[in-house]
């Protein structure tokens, strides 16, 4: 008999940080594995308009240029009319939409099915206060 399940869990994030980038592989495989989910997908999102996921690698240099562009393209302390209403975080709102709010990542035996130099992280750019990404696994449990 197969089973189809849908098991929700939440990470919650409060960075030191303004703009702070979070690898999260190991808890989304943990949240995988404790779903019972043997073949499906697991959707990751983040629940605040300032915050964003996406993959690609782990690597510091590569961090620092993903920082550097996203500064280049929607870059802090300009004058823009979001700032109008009170707010001082429009380029956040901005690099949110670049890098993405969710992704939808494959399961496969039970576990996440990820390229070899592929890894989750969790994008902050409007930080130093406690946020949330959701985390829903979907799919087949094995027979019973």
């Amino acid at each position: 008999m197969i089973n189809m399940a849908v098991h929700t869990d939440y990470l919650w994030f409060n960075t030191s940080q303004r703009q702070e980038f979070v690898r999260i592989t190991d808890e989304i495989g943990a949240i995988v594995k404790k779903s019972g989910v043997h073949e499906g997908m697991v959707l990751v999102s983040a629940m605040h308009i300032t915050a964003g996921v996406f993959v690609n690698d782990w690597e510091d240099g590569l961090i620092h240029d993903f920082q550097a562009w996203l500064e280049k393209l929607a870059p802090a302390g300009l004058d823009y009319r979001h700032h109008q209403t009170g707010e001082d975080n429009a380029d956040a709102h901005l690099k949110r939409t670049i890098m993405g709010h969710q992704i939808m990542l494959p399961i496969t035996n039970g576990a996440l099915d990820l390229g070899p130099w592929e890894q989750v992280f969790y994008a902050e750019f409007d930080g130093r206060r406690k946020k949330r990404v959701v985390v829903k696994v979907m799919g087949m449990k094995n027979k019973s």
